[in-house]
């Protein structure tokens, strides 16, 4: 029974793109390990900005600073 736990900013996750992806981890894990559908758990968290971190940063402090380096 796989339990897969994605977690995601809030950035165009849309329902159907949360759908999306619940049904592509479940065709991966089918396909590649042979997993049943009909037990696989897919989670989908959806993480605020402020409550993400990335270098040391709010991430996005930090996208603002790899923005400026580009």
């Amino acid at each position: 029974m796989p339990y897969v736990n994605i977690k995601i900013t809030p950035e165009g996750a849309t329902p159907e793109k949360k759908a999306e992806l619940i049904a592509g981890v479940t065709d991966l894990l089918q396909r590649s390990l042979n997993k049943n559908p009909a037990t696989t758990h897919v989670v989908i968290e959806v993480v605020e900005l402020e409550d993400w971190g990335l270098g040391g940063l709010p991430v996005e402090q930090f996208r603002q600073q790899a923005a400026a380096r580009e």
